[in-house]
């Protein structure tokens, strides 16, 4: 068997026995600690992405690490066959934290949602009186909810979409944003409106002040469920516990998931008042590891951290200092800037460079970011992060646009 030892020996394996549904930066990360990863020939880089805020308390935050240690001596597995000692603490503090009543765990922030999609259906039939296989949910255009079968039928985006049909009925398509769009959408038959707070891999996309509380009054109105995705947004990301609070806003039910799981393990949740949660009963609904003690033990770090509301205080006193930096660099290679807390969506001019090549330049520099649609990159670095590193982040963008910038003799 080959010795691997350069990013290129394990890049090429990879490409050779691993599904090529992922075209990632030419870095093969070895360590990681805190917002810092080194890769298997010693490079360093600053990791701006966090894991698409799955991250958001750095790599091996030692809180997380020694709660999942201390659970690996302990139990890791019961399925739900069984009660275990961690999952009802973690459920109780994770409700408490987002202002519910009931959590119901899973893993991926795909099956939370799936989860919220069978949850809405369920009230529509059982407490609204929708008749039999009549349900609606509403949905936003350009959102990204996950990759599973149902939720890339209410996607337009093409590569998540195409050639996976036969596709899932019961969705309506109205533009995000769009409080219009969204009344006239609503039938007698509309069980709910799915959306996320902001839409991330859109780009960081933040929706008009007013919508959201515009949003939470017409769902009250007509008695459709609100149903806010907070994978990416939630957990600290915008400066507040979950994005939906930035205007005060309370969902129906949220959906939870990365940060949750503190970047050790899968753990995702959705989260309801009694009222929604009850219409699932015993068999009706389930998961082997949804609840698992391990990751039960992980979450429940997690919710203390953010108890203490240190994250949340950290994204919102950075945001300025974030948000200042970035759009200095617009007319210098940048067109638009979108900030929330530490979370931040860049318009590439598209004559300079691609989203692709701007994210490459930076790895150059030690910075790790993530491309999306072409000509937009996106930051998210951990909540951790220091005002110095953050303006490396910022600097590193801002020398890849300048070298561009000089090699077309834009100076």
């Amino acid at each position: 068997m080959t010795e691997l030892s350069t990013n290129a020996d394990y890049i090429a394996l990879e490409d050779e026995v691993a599904a090529h549904n992922y075209s990632p930066l030419p870095v093969v990360v070895s360590d990681a600690e805190g917002v810092w990863v080194t890769d298997v020939e010693g490079n360093r880089y600053l990791d701006a992405l966090a894991g698409y805020s799955a991250l958001n308390f750095g790599h091996r935050h030692p809180d997380l690490v020694q709660a999942a240690k201390d659970q690996l001596d302990r139990a890791t597995l019961t399925s739900r066959a069984f009660h275990n000692d961690m999952l009802g603490p973690f459920c109780r503090d994770l409700a408490e934290l987002v202002g519910k009543d009931m959590v119901l765990p899973m893993n991926s922030g795909a099956e939370a949602v799936e989860t919220a999609l069978k949850l809405a259906r369920k009230w529509g039939y059982q407490v609204k009186g929708i008749p039999a296989e009549q349900a609606e949910i509403i949905v936003m255009e350009n959102n990204f909810h996950g990759r599973t079968t149902t939720i890339v039928s209410f996607s337009n985006d093409p590569e998540a979409r195409d050639d996976y049909g036969p596709y899932t009925p019961g969705f309506v398509t109205v533009p995000y944003g769009d409080l219009a769009a969204i009344e006239a959408a609503i039938t007698d038959n509309t069980a709910a409106v799915l959306l996320e707070p902001i839409q991330g891999e859109m780009g960081v996309q933040i929706p008009k002040e007013g919508f959201l509380p515009g949003l939470r009054e017409l769902c009250t109105a007509k008695n459709v469920l609100m149903i806010a995705d907070e994978i990416q947004s939630g957990l600290g990301r915008t400066g507040t516990t979950l994005a939906c609070g930035y205007e005060g806003v309370e969902a129906d039910v949220y959906t939870l998931g990365k940060a949750l799981g503190g970047g050790i393990i899968a753990v995702s949740a959705v989260a309801a008042n009694k009222d929604v949660m009850e219409v699932i009963t015993p068999g009706t609904h389930g998961s082997t590891f949804g609840g698992n003690p391990l990751a039960a033990a992980v979450g429940h770090a997690v919710v203390k951290l953010l108890a203490s509301g240190e994250f949340q205080d950290k994204a919102k006193e950075l945001e300025p200092r974030f948000r200042e930096r970035l759009e200095a660099l617009i007319g210098q290679g940048v067109d638009e800037v979108r900030v929330r807390g530490l979370w931040a969506g860049i318009d590439i001019d598209p004559d300079l460079m691609t989203g692709k090549e701007a994210c490459k330049g930076m790895a150059k520099r030690g910075v790790l970011a993530k491309d999306t649609h072409g000509s937009t990159i996106r930051l998210a670095p951990p909540l951790s992060i220091t005002a110095e590193e953050l303006d490396l982040v910022v600097q590193s963008l801002a020398d890849t646009l300048a070298d561009a910038r000089a090699a077309k003799g834009q100076g």
